[in-house]
């Protein structure tokens, strides 16, 4: 089950790098919260595969459930309801900011992993 990939793990280093970029440089309305979601589910994958040796439907649905998960944390607050609020950390890696659209983002994300993974394997 543990296998270290390498491609996987130069291309999640690739694409956080791409997210740190977008973070920093790139303040619209289309790039930085659509865009950047759908990276960082694709980003989670590629670092979970970069160790995981695991089918990559069961590994995307598990990523995809992680980020869902997440996110409903981020509805509920959970940040502030542990009183982590002031901790930086806490509210990078949980978030702060609900949106119903991350849904469709994680999810296109997703779809991207899968068609790519499954062209890969053909």
């Amino acid at each position: 089950m543990l296998k270290f990939n390498r491609k996987y793990f130069l291309l999640a280093l690739l694409i956080f790098i791409l997210e740190v970029l977008i973070a920093l440089y790139v303040h619209d309305r289309f790039v930085r919260p659509y865009v950047g979601d759908v990276l960082v589910v694709i980003l989670l994958y590629c670092f979970a595969k970069a160790f995981l040796d695991l089918p990559a439907l069961h590994l995307a649905l598990g990523v995809l459930a992680f980020s869902f998960a997440i996110e409903i944390m981020q509805f509920f607050e959970v940040v502030e309801l542990l009183g982590l609020g002031s901790n930086q950390l806490a509210r990078v890696v949980i978030g702060t900011s609900f949106a119903w659209e991350d849904f469709l983002a994680y999810t296109a994300g997703i779809l991207v992993v899968i068609i790519v993974e499954n062209q890969q394997n053909r």
